[in-house]
């Protein structure tokens, strides 16, 4: 289990809203917290009932890193 978090900035490249765990080597500074998740997946889930654009980090959560 781990705390999630979304980064409200959006990828200028992509338009997405990146899924951070907390202590990733790229957290955002300017983010707004997810919640406590077993897997990036939930965490995804409920960014995007604010961002319809949501995606998992690259580096932090690689399963559910589609763009």
């Amino acid at each position: 289990m781990s705390h999630y978090y979304v980064n409200r900035k959006a990828q200028p490249a992509t338009g997405d809203h990146e899924v951070h765990k907390e202590g990733c080597i790229y957290f955002p500074s300017d983010n707004s917290y997810l919640g406590y998740y077993s897997s990036c997946a939930e965490a995804v889930v409920e960014a995007k009932k604010t961002y319809r654009r949501a995606d998992g980090c690259k580096t932090c959560s690689p399963e559910c890193h589609t763009s």
